[in-house]
Formats: C-alpha cells, structure tokens, sequence
C-alpha cells in the first residue's frame, strides 16, 4: 500500500469517528439542556435566569465529581465497574443481541469474588488473579446459558437473561444468608475477604483502586478482539446480517453463544473486581446493583465502541458521584437520572433513524 493511499485510509478513520461522535455529544447537550428547566423549578428560578441555573448545574456536578481530590477517586469507583458492564453490553449489541442479564453476571461474579477471597495463605498477586479468573468463570456461566438457548433453540435472549438476573440474584442471597459462607445465620454477609484478595487502593482517601486500570486494559483488549481479529469480525458480522453471515460461511449460532459468553465473562470481571477493590464482602441483595443495568446506556452512549466506553462511563459515573451534592443543594438526585434518560432516548432514536434509512435504501435498490 503507498504511503498516499496509507494516509487516505488514516483520514477516513478520523472523520468517521468524529462522524459518530457528533451524536451522543448531541444527546448529551440536549439532556443537559432539558435538565436545567428542572433546576430551575426545584430551585425557584425565573426563566429569564436560565443561564444562571445552567452554571449552577454544571458547576455542581463539577463539584460532587473532580472538584476534589476524594470526590475525583470517588468518581472513579463508579467508573470502574461501569466500564466493565459497558463494554460487557457493547459486545453483546455488536452480535445484534440485548444481553440485559449483564447485571445478573456481575452479581455472579461478585459472588465468586466473595468466595475465592477467603481464601487463606495465598500470594496477593496469586489471589488476585484467582478472583479474576473466578469472576470470568462465573460469568461465562451466566451468560452462556442463555446464550446457547438463543443458538440451538431460537429462545429469545431478552426474556432468558431477565430471569436469570433474577435466579442470580437469589442464588447469591442464598450463599450470603444460608451457606456455609455466611458469617452466621443472623447475619447477612459474607466474611470480610483476606488482605491478599484485596485490590490496591490508589489513596486512603477513597475505595477507588487499581480496578481502573484492570478495567482499560479489558476495554482496549476487546476493542482490539472486535476489530482485529476473525473472532470480532465474526461476531460483528452476524450482528449486521446473520443471513448474509451465514451465506458467507459464518456459523451464526456458535458466534451467538461466543457473543454471550464474552459479555457475561467482563461482566463477571467487573463484579469481582467491584467487590475486591470496593466491598470486600458481599452482602444480601434487597434490589440489584445497578451497575449492569447503567451499562447498556453507556455501551449505548459509545456506540457499542469499547474505548468509547471508557469515556462514556466517565460521564455516568461523574453523574452518579454527584447525585448528593446536587441533594445539598436543593436538586433533587433524580436530576442525575432524567439526564441518563434523555440521553438514552436520544441515541436510541438514532438507532431508530438508521433503521429506517437502511430499510429505504434496500427498498430502493430492490425496485432500482
């Protein structure tokens, strides 16, 4: 290839990635936007000071996230796991598939964490990857069952990853009040883990840790499976025409159950690495978690792009980090969800306009 020809191909990799960018940040400036007409409401606002309220707003969410420096690691304890459940979803959508099981697999994997931490005598660096790998075992399980209903029996993933959040969830709630890993029967939570299993913290000031940098590493690794390797173009494939996927040699149904096994093992990393690095025992679950669930909207936010994640995930959880700043200052927190909703509303609107376009363009060429 000459080096013109080199240099042409870098452009076009830009200017399609600004193209895709253009957006979400659309959809967040959009959401900012709306946001601040509730700002202006709870705080008593004159629509002639709508600037004001817009300063008040940002400077807040500023404050509760990176102002300082224990808000700054406290942002990025809500990163963290967020970027796993992101490029968990982002993997499962590039296959044209709606893993919302990720949050039962990040409780697995939280579970396992629980589990493995305790146990004694082992070498930090040794226990670490224990949990790790634990977490992805547990995952991979998770995921996969639905999975490989979805490839042999055509079962619809959507309803099978709902239920087995579910039987995840309670299957953990047994461990942590009924096994033999409870503390006691009155109790409900797990031991605290050993020192060994625990990640290391990046200050005393917070729980944020070196799960952070575990959880780039994932995100660039599978960027780099995605986009470089057969595996990735495989799976991107079925999620863009199975048929086509399928005529062209590709087995759709093995590349399904790969999708959700990939996705349910990061989801299962982030939920080890959550309770090594943050929770050190895992206690009875009287709702989900969250975080599974937060990250379909950042894969969303991303366009299922794993490094995009990372930045989109930035975003939600600097949101997340000042949801009780915003209640010290008279807003309510639920401000911080109304945000996530319009975003979410509008890239999916996006999705659905892309549809449509794609739909007109094959019935023209069809009739052409």
């Amino acid at each position: 290839m000459s080096k013109k020809a080199s240099n042409s191909n870098f452009l076009n990799i830009i200017k399609q990635s600004i193209k895709s960018l253009i957006f979400p940040l659309f959809a967040i400036i959009i959401s900012i936007f709306v946001a601040v007409f509730f700002v202006m409401w709870s705080k008593g606002y004159a629509i002639t000071q709508y600037f004001s309220a817009l300063t008040d707003l940002f400077s807040i969410i500023w404050e509760g996230s990176f102002a300082t420096k224990r808000n700054a690691l406290t942002t990025i304890s809500y990163v963290t796991p967020l970027i796993f459940t992101g490029i968990a979803n982002a993997v499962a959508f590039k296959c044209g598939l709606f893993n919302i099981g990720v949050e039962g697999q990040f409780i697995m994997g939280m579970i396992s964490a629980a589990i493995i931490g305790l146990i004694p005598g082992l070498n930090p660096f040794i226990h670490i990857i224990l949990i790790i790998l634990g977490g992805m075992l547990a995952g991979t399980i998770w995921g996969g069952i639905p999975g490989i209903l979805k490839a042999k029996f055509g079962t619809n993933e959507v309803i099978n990853t709902i239920m087995m959040n579910y039987i995840g969830m309670y299957f953990a709630n047994w461990i942590v009040q009924k096994s033999v890993f409870s503390v006691a029967p009155t109790y409900t939570n797990t031991p605290l883990i050993q020192q060994s299993a625990r990640l290391m913290p990046l200050s005393k000031l917070s729980k944020a840790n070196i799960g952070i940098f575990i959880a780039i590493a994932f995100a660039i690794l599978v960027y780099w499976l995605l986009w470089k390797t057969t595996i990735g173009y495989e799976i991107r494939g079925v999620g863009i025409n199975p048929s086509g996927a399928e005529y062209g040699g590709i087995n759709v149904a093995k590349n399904m159950t790969l999708a959700m096994v990939i996705s349910g093992a990061l989801a299962g990393v982030g939920g080890a690495t959550h309770l090594s690095g943050v929770l050190y025992q895992c206690q009875d679950f009287m709702a989900f978690p969250g975080f599974g669930f937060d990250g379909i909207a950042v894969a969303l936010l991303a366009k299922s792009n794993p490094i995009g994640c990372i930045a989109s995930a930035i975003l939600f959880g600097a949101l997340n980090s000042s949801a009780t700043m915003l209640q010290f200052n008279d807003i309510p927190k639920e401000i911080v969800f109304l945000i996530q909703s319009i975003i979410i509303i509008f890239v999916a609107t996006d999705y659905v306009v892309k549809y449509f376009a794609d739909k007109k363009k094959k019935g023209e060429i069809i009739n052409g």
